[in-house]
């Protein structure tokens, strides 16, 4: 726990980062399919970069087979977006929802595993519960304009990120639950 209160601040740069892609997306609806391409392989990369330095340091819950899977699996979507730029709205639809679905279940994962320690941290399962719900909205309803897929992509990686931003901060409290009074460790 005393690690993973360290890297609170990972949560927080992958929360501003997808507010920024988020509010860039509602600033800019007359946004082109390859702007948005762009833009989408760009966070996807960076949320997987700092996945894996999460990982790397100490931050994923129980296992961090899971955070590693989950930056490993954002990276490859960014790199995949990069390489065939060309793709029409619905295929990048489809990716986006896929991409979504699968992070969302493996936050939802992490969240529950962050539960079972006692910790009642919900807000990481409201993150992947958001992520999941919004795959599975550009499931269903793949025909809308290019305008509405910007305006759902904008709002939900605001709400992600306002989230992600939160648990942060829930993050860095549970370094005090865990330090006496002189900032030693506790001893339970």
């Amino acid at each position: 726990m005393e690690e993973l209160a360290r890297t609170w601040w990972v949560y927080l740069v992958r929360g501003i980062c997808a507010i920024l892609f988020g509010v860039l997306a509602l600033v800019w609806p007359a946004i082109t399919v390859l702007a948005l391409v762009i833009v989408f392989g760009a966070y996807a990369i960076v949320d997987g970069v700092f996945a894996l330095f999460g990982a790397g340091r100490g931050a994923g819950f129980g296992s961090r087979s899971w955070m590693i899977f989950y930056g490993i699996v954002s990276i490859l979507a960014g790199i995949a977006v990069f390489v065939w730029p060309g793709i029409t709205a619905l295929v990048l639809l489809l990716f986006i929802a896929a991409w979504a679905v699968v992070t969302g279940i493996l936050e939802i994962v992490a969240g529950i595993k962050l539960r079972k320690t006692g910790a009642n941290e919900w807000m990481f399962i409201i993150s992947g519960a958001l992520s999941v719900l919004f795959g599975v909205l550009l499931f269903l309803r793949p025909a809308p304009g290019a305008l509405a897929l910007i305006w759902l992509i904008g709002i939900m990686a605001i709400l992600y990120g306002i989230a992600l931003v939160m648990l942060s901060f829930r993050v860095k409290g549970l370094g005090s639950r865990w330090q006496g009074p002189s900032g030693t460790p506790r001893v339970v």
